[in-house]
């Protein structure tokens, strides 16, 4: 059988076809959301928890600030204190309660979303076409899902703990400012903050190219590692180890550059947001320790500011870094859509039928075949397998001989003609119907990382035991699997390495 190693399958666009950075960000999000509002009335509560805490956060200095000033005033009663300081004791318990019902509430919400996008993800992946995954690396793949899955937790979390949180406080406090003292100071906030924001967005949007080299060239390094490995014997058989830490230590240059490029540019973010926040507090203390002087403010009022100056930039400090996070996160997320986006090349047809169970009977009428449009394979195959009967295909490496099971289990659709399975074009048959028909002992056994016993019944799951022991003896397994001390929970290893070639082509033997 020939195979191309240079036409690709459809997939997603490429980066440089993509549209911009933001809208294709906003995109991102706007395909998460529908998993999300699977429990509205948590997402609810737990946005109503999250406002009833930043309230109760902004209250507290306020409440601290009537603590200051009344123990200031010599004619104030005692009382007055103690009732503020319980008060003040209610409201910082009241803060960490609705807190940390958000959490519980939120809890399922993130967790099923993970879950489900995951199952999308795999399931589509499984049915992609056969030469989508010829051309896709494996590694690279799986550290696509991992990343966007763990990604989905953090953009989360960094949103609805941090950036709404953060909005609802600076709101209300620059409320406050505004009703309770000049406009000054409101002014002095905002303008620190527009700063700051920005600052950050500009030069995060910048570091956006950077993230993502540093991610593919992690997924290379990923895949070059995992190729390797997988390949152990052969690597020991050539003697290559060296050869192969070099191509992978090359692999990891690229990522070196790419990840020292990020380190670099995140300290310069770092410094700007600094600036932005150290201009700010400066201003602000400037005028409100001017107050105190000219006895337009207290001592109290003095606190009150600062209080809020704490509880604007403290979270301000972190903001750059949630958002960065944020963009790393959608970046990744973005990576597990692409896959979601490659259309499938061999779907059912809309009318397909099921293939009726009973003999079956193969025509392959004027078949021409290729996979690539300038080397054609096959060119008008026309042969019958009747039902019962068989059949042995002989000839030359590359001449086709493995492309006819292949189009058989309809991996690829042919250019011409007709495959026909008791009377029926293949292509009006569902796949699944199919397949269920056709045993298969490929040529290049490969095992899952389970027991003897798992990847026998691999070839029908809901096989009993007894179905299981009579296809191992079948296939003359049996004896073998009883002389092992674990016996059928026997585990054969990566791609059932721990067996050799001959025991390997039992099993599938036995599975078919």
């Amino acid at each position: 059988m020939r195979r191309s190693t240079t036409s690709a399958p459809a997939t997603a666009p490429a980066l440089d076809q993509r549209p911009p950075a933001d809208t294709h960000l906003w995109l991102t999000v706007n395909k998460l959301v529908p998993y999300l509002w699977q429990y509205k009335w948590r997402v609810l509560l737990a946005l109503s928890c999250l406002v009833g805490a930043k309230l109760a956060t902004v209250a507290v200095p306020l409440v601290f600030k009537e603590m200051i000033d009344g123990l200031n005033s010599a004619q104030q009663a005692l009382t007055l204190p103690a009732l503020l300081l319980l008060l003040y004791g209610a409201l910082r318990f009241s803060s960490a309660l609705f807190t940390e019902l958000r959490e519980i509430l939120f809890a399922r919400v993130t967790q099923r979303a993970v879950r489900r996008i995951a199952l999308e993800v795999f399931r589509h992946l499984h049915e992609l076409s056969l030469r989508f995954h010829l051309h896709r690396e494996t590694g690279g793949v799986s550290r696509d899902i991992e990343r966007g899955s763990r990604s989905i937790s953090n953009l989360i979390s960094y949103t609805l703990y941090s950036i709404l949180p953060t909005l609802i406080e600076i709101g209300l406090v620059l409320a406050i400012l505004f009703a309770r003292y000049d406009s000054v100071f409101v002014l002095i906030a905002l303008a620190s903050l527009t700063a700051y924001v920005v600052f950050t967005v500009k030069v995060s949007n910048w570091r956006i190219s950077i993230r993502r080299k540093v991610n593919e060239t992690d997924s290379a390094a990923n895949t070059r590692a995992i190729d390797s490995l997988i390949n152990y014997e052969t690597v020991k058989y050539f003697n290559n180890e060296e050869y192969e830490a070099r191509r992978y230590d090359q692999r990891m240059h690229d990522w070196e550059d790419a990840a020292t490029r990020s380190r670099v540019s995140l300290s310069w973010l770092n410094l700007g947001q600094q600036l932005c926040i150290a201009l700010g507090v400066t201003a602000m203390m400037w005028r409100a320790a001017g107050g105190v002087v000219d006895g337009s403010m207290t001592i109290g009022d003095l606190v009150l500011v600062n209080a809020f100056l704490i509880q604007l930039y403290m979270p301000l400090n972190f903001l750059g870094v949630v958002y960065r996070e944020i963009r790393q996160a959608l970046t990744d997320i973005e990576r597990m859509f692409d896959l979601l986006a490659v259309n499938r090349e061999i779907a059912d047809a809309p009318d397909a039928v099921e293939l009726a169970q009973g003999p079956v009977y193969v025509r392959f009428s004027a078949v021409d075949f290729s996979y690539e449009a300038n080397r054609q394979i096959l060119h008008g195959v026309d042969f019958t397998i009747p039902a019962g009967g068989t059949v042995a295909v002989v000839g030359e490496s590359g001449s086709g001989k493995s492309t006819l099971a292949r189009l058989l289990y309809r991996f690829y659709d042919i250019d011409r003609g007709h495959i026909l399975v008791n009377g029926s074009d293949l292509r009006q048959l569902t796949q699944a119907s199919l397949r269920a028909a056709i045993g298969i002992v490929p040529q290049d056994t490969v095992l899952f990382n389970d027991s003897i016993y798992y990847n026998i019944q691999y070839g029908r799951p809901d096989a009993s035991r007894e179905d299981v022991l009579a296809a191992a003896a079948a296939a003359q397994l049996a004896r073998f699997i009883e002389l092992l001390p674990d016996g059928y929970e026997t585990r054969v290893g990566e791609r059932g390495l721990k067996l050799s070639g001959g025991e390997k082509q039992r099993v599938a033997i036995a599975r078919a």
